[in-house]
């Protein structure tokens, strides 16, 4: 019998930014989310569960500063708030990611209750946040099953591409499995489409395509293909400090808000 949902941090909403395709703006969403959310004052973590360590890097945390973070969680039993680093944002944390990360795989093969370290680092976590946002791997690994069983719900990034929906059955699978086996109320928070462009007809196309095959599920905002977007990251920053009146900074403001409505009615 699966056990219940994460219960700590208290008052957190734990949802995964998951897609096995790279390049589809997972980070991007993830850090602007978070910059959004924390921005009306909504207490915020990201943990960087990518071994890559962007969303790290895009919230400005030096490589060298990455003393400890989410390696030293998941393998050495490090507490939650002993690992979180403060950033510049107000109101978001983050556990950042460093190289140790990328033979987690390896060593979680053979590990105890090896689906289960991240989301019982969360059950024993002090900390209380609003949400708690995790920045997934490009893969459906190990890593990003832990994320899947310590979440209650996925956001799924999709870019306007003409191979958009390949390969998306697969990660709607690996949720379904998740759920018989590990976390039975695990869902699809939504689909957000990224790097729109109005100019091509494919956008569109893709757009229509997506809805048709998600529904209701795929957020009415969607994120354009934006230079600032793009440039935000070299200055350490999310797109909404760096340049806040830019199109993407504004797309990531209407998807927090649609975010806290669907919040709104799943607790209603």
């Amino acid at each position: 019998m699966p056990s219940a949902l994460p219960s700590a941090p208290p008052s957190a909403r734990v949802i995964s930014i998951a897609n096995q395709k790279g390049g589809v703006g997972k980070t991007t969403t993830t850090i602007n989310l978070a910059t959004a959310l924390a921005a009306i004052g909504k207490r915020v973590l990201v943990i960087d569960l990518d071994p890559q360590g962007n969303a790290s890097t895009g919230l400005g945390i030096p490589r060298a500063e990455r003393r400890v973070g989410i390696y030293d969680v998941l393998f050495d039993g490090m507490p939650l708030e002993d690992a979180a680093t403060v950033s510049t944002v107000p109101n978001l944390s983050i556990i950042t990611s460093s190289v140790d990360l990328s033979g987690a795989e390896v060593e979680l093969v053979t590990s105890e209750r090896r689906e289960f370290r991240l989301r019982e680092a969360v059950d024993k976590s002090a900390l209380e946040y609003d949400y708690v946002l995790i920045d997934c791997p490009p893969a459906l690994g190990l890593l990003t099953l832990n994320a899947l069983v310590a979440s209650h719900a996925v956001m799924v990034p999709l870019q306007c591409e003409f191979y958009a929906l390949e390969g998306l059955s697969h990660l709607v699978r690996t949720i379904e499995r998740v759920k018989r086996a590990f976390n039975p109320d695990l869902d699809i928070h939504g689909v957000v489409l990224t790097m729109f462009d109005k100019r091509n007809n494919l956008s569109d196309m893709v757009a229509a395509d997506v809805r048709g095959f998600f529904g209701e599920k795929v957020y009415d905002t969607v994120i354009p293909r934006n230079v600032k977007v793009s440039e935000a990251p070299s200055h350490g920053k999310p797109v909404l400090i760096y340049d806040m009146r830019c199109p993407g900074s504004q797309a990531y403001i209407h998807l927090a808000g649609e975010v806290l409505r669907r919040e709104k009615r799943l607790s209603a």
